[in-house]
């Protein structure tokens, strides 16, 4: 009984811990951006500059909203499968746009630059699906209740 409450404690948590490394997570990259740009010679990039909404949007503000939609989907079997591809997702667009950055200022480009953005988003998509059908199956249960 003991072990299993304290399972269930650390699930509550869950949507906190993830929003505080989200948020912490868009605060380095915008600190990367900053620190870049002095020694960038005057030279920006449009994608080292936003991207910190990749973590903020897609991390904080997403699972802000789960929280408050969805509270207890974290419970589903499925769930950590979601959570761990939606977050490489999120991880391989960040890293993507600040090399895309990199390179900008640099004066050069890659085109492996746009394997980032399509795994980057197929992973975020698979994610959402399987979120989908974790709601489905989470919206039949709170009816039966």
């Amino acid at each position: 009984m003991f072990i299993l409450d304290i399972k269930n404690k650390d699930k509550k948590y869950t949507y906190k811990k993830t929003v505080f490394v989200y948020l912490a997570v868009s605060a380095f990259t915008f600190v990367i951006n900053k620190v870049y740009a002095i020694f960038g010679h005057g030279v920006s990039s449009a994608s080292m500059t936003w991207a910190f909404l990749y973590p903020f949007i897609g991390g904080v503000i997403f699972y802000l909203l789960i929280g408050l939609m969805l509270p207890e989907i974290n419970r589903f079997a499925g769930y950590r499968i979601m959570y761990n591809s939606y977050n490489s997702g999120i991880a391989v667009l960040t890293v993507g746009s600040i090399l895309k950055g990199v390179m900008d200022i640099a004066g050069t480009s890659s085109s492996y630059l746009k394997l980032y953005t399509i795994i980057g988003y197929a992973f975020i998509v698979f994610g959402l699906v399987i979120l989908i059908l974790l709601a489905a199956n989470y919206k039949k249960v709170c009816i039966r209740k």
